[in-house]
């Protein structure tokens, strides 16, 4: 059997992400009260009805003492069963007022005296260890629904066994570094397609941009020390039981240099990794 334990901040996709996972066969609980996590994992295999695949989210409406417990609790969890995932989602705060306000629903811990800034904050504390042990971080805030569904379902439904999912991530350091990145290079000192007036339109996906910096030796020299230094490390990380990693690349404003790398990697890494995902988070702004 295997669990996945969904978690993060209100208004960061939890309910999106356990809908994905029931449309793909999972028996799903939402809201399930940490303590009983391991009468649910011993009852489903102790019945007579074969559930392979459990998914439950875990948020800040749990008992206090028992969110507080956590840790022991899934320490106990994994002496009853073989395989227990933990995803937290989270988001930009400034994001999670705008999706309140978009929605006008009520945040789980606003009160009289509890305004919504607040209410978000104190949540993201009383999550935080949590989001500390959990296999996968996902940050939401410049994603849509749809691309959200595709995260979880190619990251954490098609993943086989304990073969790792490997993702590349491009990105912009003028839009920040994204929070859910495992490994981060900066490829800001490679020559720069922007400052050509004819590249500029283009980005790292078209041919002219792939043959301006292809042709180049720091270039190719950068993409050579980061896959010799992922070739090296991703197993050592892979013996540790990490089961998913996020590699970043960034560059000024994420449409040429990060989005090129990615693009090689990713074609790379294929060849020797079953489940690899690709994403240009500026591109999909």
């Amino acid at each position: 059997m295997k669990l996945v334990i969904i978690s993060g901040r209100s208004g960061s996709g939890k309910s999106t992400a356990l809908n994905v996972l029931e449309d793909l066969g999972f028996y799903c609980i939402d809201n399930l009260p940490v303590a009983l996590l391991p009468s649910l994992s011993t009852k489903i295999q102790q019945g007579k009805q074969a559930i392979q695949d459990v998914a439950v989210s875990i948020d800040a409406r749990n008992i206090p003492t028992d969110l507080a417990n956590f840790a022991q609790i899934i320490q106990q969890l994994e002496g009853i069963q073989s395989k227990v995932e933990i995803i937290y989602l989270d988001a930009h705060t400034d994001t999670l007022l705008t999706r309140f306000s978009a929605t006008r629903r009520k945040h789980p811990l606003t009160g009289p005296d509890t305004p919504l800034l607040e209410a978000i904050k104190i949540e993201g504390d009383l999550l935080q260890h949590i989001k500390e042990m959990a296999d996968l971080n996902v940050d939401t805030t410049h994603l849509s629904m749809h691309q959200l569904r595709s995260i979880i379902k190619k990251r954490v439904v098609q993943k086989q066994g304990e073969e790792m999912s490997l993702l590349f991530e491009s990105f912009g350091f003028k839009h920040g570094i994204p929070k859910d990145s495992d490994l981060v290079f900066d490829v800001r000192c490679l020559p720069n397609p922007y400052w050509d007036p004819m590249l500029r339109q283009f980005t790292g996906q078209d041919g002219v941009i792939v043959d301006f910096l292809g042709k180049e030796d720091t270039v190719n020299a950068m993409f050579a020390d980061i896959s010799k230094f992922l070739q090296t490390w991703l197993p050592q990380f892979q013996q540790n039981n990490r089961t998913y990693m996020t590699v970043s690349i960034g560059c000024t404003g994420g449409q040429h240099r990060s989005v090129y790398m990615a693009e090689r990697l990713f074609a790379h890494y294929q060849q020797s990794y079953g489940n690899v995902q690709l994403r240009h988070r500026e591109l999909n702004r």
